[in-house]
C-alpha cells in the first residue's frame, strides 16, 4: 500500500512496510512517537517537488476542490503501478480512480496514519528540515488566503449592484432630457410631438431636420420605419402653427439631442454589460426572473450571499417594506409581491392568480439564489427547469378557469357516446330507431293525477257549508223570539263576526274573546227590551 501525502514543498509517496499494524487504529499513534519506530512502519518511496510558489498555489487550490493536477497525475502513473493508494480526501480518491484507474482507500486507519506522518515529516523526508518547512507552510497559507479573498473576479456581485443603480439613474436622466427636448422644440413644431412618440426617434428627427421648413426636402426613412408617419410629418411641417426660431436656438436644441442620443447609446452598452454579469454570477436567477429583476433583488439584499440567507417569503415582498409595515400597523391585508412583481411570469398571470404565482416564483427564486451563491456549477439548468414548471402550473390554473366557464365540472369537454352502427359508411347497418310507445304511460299517469284539485275544492265547500249551517239555525231562532227587525240584523252581524274571526293567531284569539264579551253585553240589553215589550203587550191585552 502507498500513501499520498501533501506537503508545502511537494507531494510525497510513502510505502507502508507493515500493513498489519493498520488493523489496530487505537495503538497506531504509538508507532510514530519516535522517528526510528516511524521508519519501521512507512518508508519514503518518491517525492514530487513544486517548482515555484505559483505552482504550489495552483496545486493547493485544485486539491481543495478535490481535483488532481497534471503533475500529480504523471507522478502517480509512474510510481503507483498495481498498488493501492491511501488518500486523505475521498473525493480526490474517486477522481484518481476514475481518471488513472488506481484503487484508492480512505478510512479511519488512513487518517490516523496521516497524523503520524505529519508528526514525523521532517525526519521521514531527508533534506526537508523544520526550519524550511515552517516558512514554506506560512507562505503557502498566505498565498492561498489571498487567493480565496479575491473569490474569483468573475463572481463579484458589487459590479451588479453599481450597474443596476447607474442604469436606473440613466433612465431617469434620459427621460428628463427627452421631455426637455420635446418641450423646447415644441414651440417651433408642436405637431411633431403627437406624430413621433418615441423619445429616441424624436431626438434623431429634430437633429436631422433643424428648422421645420427643411422637412419637405429630407428623407426620414432611416429613422422612421413607417412611410405614413413620414408623410404626416412633412404635411404637418407645412401647415404648422409653431413660432419661428433662429439658428442659435436650433444649435442648442441639437446639442441637447446629441446628449440624449449619447445617453441612450451608453444605456444600451450598460444593459449588455449587466446582462453578461448576471449570466455569469447568477445564471439560475436570471433564467427565472430576468436580468433586471434579479439585479434589483441582489442590490436590495446587499449581496448575493446575503440574499441567499433570506427565505422565500422575504424575497416575495422584498421592496414593499413600507406597504408591509403600514398594513401591519393598520391591520389590513399585507402585500403579495414587491420587486418580483416585474417578472415576466407574474405579468403573464391573470390578476386573481398573481398571488399564487408570486409565492411559487419566490420559493423557486430562493432555491436558485442559494445554488448560484453557494454551488459550484455555472449552468442555469435549475432555473430553466423551475421556469418550465411554473409556466406549466400557470397554464393548468388558466385551464381550470376556462373549463369552469365552459360549463364542465372538471375542465374537460363532455364526450358523446360513439355509435359505430351510425358512423360506418353512408347507410345504417343497424335498424333505425323506432318510437317507443311505453313512454305514453308517463303521460297517462300524469293525466290521472291532475284531476285531484276539484276534490279538494269540494271538500272545502262542504266544510264551509257545515260551518255556516248552525249559524243559520241560530239566526232563525233569534228571529222567532224577537219581533223587531233591528234585533235580527244585529244578531246576524254578531254571528258572522264570531264565525269569521281566525283561530290561529294569538292576537285574533284575544280579539275573539273581546268580541264575545261584547256580544254578550249587547245581547243582554236586547233581551231586556224584548221582555219589556212582552209586558206592555200583556197589559194592553188585560186592559
Amino acid at each position: 500500500m502507498l500513501v499520498l501525502f501533501e506537503t508545502p514543498a511537494g507531494f510525497a509517496l510513502f510505502k507502508v512496510l507493515n500493513e498489519s499494524k493498520l488493523d489496530k487504529v487505537e495503538d497506531l499513534w504509538k508507532e510514530f512517537t519516535t522517528s526510528n519506530s516511524a521508519r519501521k512502519v512507512v518508508e519514503l518511496k518518491a517525492f514530487n517537488k513544486f517548482e515555484n510558489t505559483s505552482d504550489a498555489l495552483s496545486a493547493a487550490t485544485l486539491i481543495i476542490d478535490s481535483k488532481p493536477t497534471k503533475g500529480l497525475r504523471k507522478f502517480l502513473q509512474k510510481h503507483c503501478d498495481g498498488e493501492t493508494l491511501a488518500v486523505a480526501d475521498s473525493k480526490l480518491g474517486n477522481a484518481i480512480k476514475e481518471k488513472l484507474k488506481i484503487d484508492c482507500v480512505h478510512n479511519s486507519a488512513v487518517m490516523e496514519l496521516m497524523r503520524g506522518l505529519r508528526n514525523q515529516l521532517s525526519e521521514l523526508i531527508s533534506g526537508l528540515g523544520t526550519q524550511d518547512l515552517g516558512p514554506m507552510s506560512l507562505g503557502l497559507s498566505h498565498s492561498l488566503s489571498r487567493y480565496k479573498l479575491k473569490f474569483s473576479p468573475e463572481k463579484v456581485d458589487t459590479m451588479i449592484i453599481q450597474a443596476i443603480g447607474l442604469l436606473d439613474d440613466l433612465d431617469k436622466e434620459l427621460n428628463t432630457y427627452a421631455m426637455r427636448v420635446r418641450e423646447w422644440y415644441g414651440w417651433h413644431f408642436p405637431e411633431l410631438t403627437k406624430i413621433v412618440t418615441d423619445n429616441i426617434q424624436y431626438a434623431k428627427v429634430v437633429k436631422l431636420m433643424g428648422n421645420r421648413t427643411n422637412a419637405v426636402n429630407l428623407d426620414f426613412s432611416e429613422i422612421l420605419t413607417d412611410d405614413e408617419v413620414e408623410a404626416q410629418l412633412k404635411e404637418a411641417a407645412v401647415i404648422s402653427m409653431g413660432t419661428e426660431v433662429n439658428d442659435l436656438d436650433l444649435s442648442n436644441i441639437r446639442e441637447l439631442c446629441d446628449q440624449v442620443l449619447a445617453l441612450s447609446e451608453y444605456r444600451s452598452q450598460l444593459y449588455d454589460y449587466l446582462k453578461s454579469r448576471m449570466n455569469t454570477i447568477a445564471p439560475n436567477l436570471t433564467a427565472l426572473v430576468g436580468e433586471l429583476v434579479g439585479a434589483r433583488l441582489i442590490s436590495h439584499g446587499g449581496s448575493l450571499v446575503n440574499l441567499a440567507k433570506q427565505p422565500g417569503s422575504t424575497i416575495q415582498i422584498l421592496g414593499a417594506e413600507k406597504a408591509l409595515f403600514r398594513a401591519l400597523k393598520t391591520k389590513h391585508a399585507t402585500p403579495k409581491y414587491g420587486l418580483i412583481y416585474h417578472a415576466s411570469l407574474i405579468g403573464q398571470a391573470a390578476p386573481k392568480h398573481k398571488g399564487k404565482i408570486s409565492r411559487s416564483l419566490a420559493s423557486k427564486a430562493a432555491l436558485a439564489i442559494r445554488y448560484d451563491a453557494l454551488g459550484d456549477g455555472e449552468h442555469n439548468s435549475l432555473g430553466v427547469e423551475s421556469r418550465l414548471k411554473l409556466e406549466t402550473w400557470l397554464r393548468v390554473l388558466e385551464g381550470k378557469e376556462l373549463g369552469r366557464s365552459a360549463g364542465s365540472t372538471k375542465g374537460k369537454p363532455k364526450i358523446e357516446v360513439y355509435e359505430k352502427d351510425r358512423k360506418n359508411g353512408p347507410g345504417l347497418i343497424a335498424p333505425a330507431k323506432t318510437y317507443n310507445p311505453s313512454a305514453d304511460l308517463v303521460l297517462a299517469q300524469s293525466m290521472e293525477e291532475t284531476p285531484k284539485k276539484p276534490d279538494a275544492a269540494s271538500k272545502k265547500r262542504k266544510h264551509d257549508d257545515a260551518v255556516t249551517a248552525p249559524s243559520t239555525e241560530l239566526a232563525e231562532e233569534a228571529i222567532q223570539e224577537d219581533g223587531d227587525q233591528e234585533g235580527k240584523k244585529k244578531k246576524k252581524k254578531k254571528s258572522k263576526d264570531v264565525e269569521e274571526s281566525p283561530a290561529v293567531d294569538t292576537k285574533s284569539d284575544k280579539k275573539k274573546k273581546r268580541k264575545s264579551k261584547g256580544t254578550e253585553e249587547e245581547v243582554a240589553p236586547v233581551e231586556t227590551e224584548s221582555g219589556k215589550n212582552d209586558k206592555k203587550k200583556k197589559k194592553r191585552q188585560a186592559d
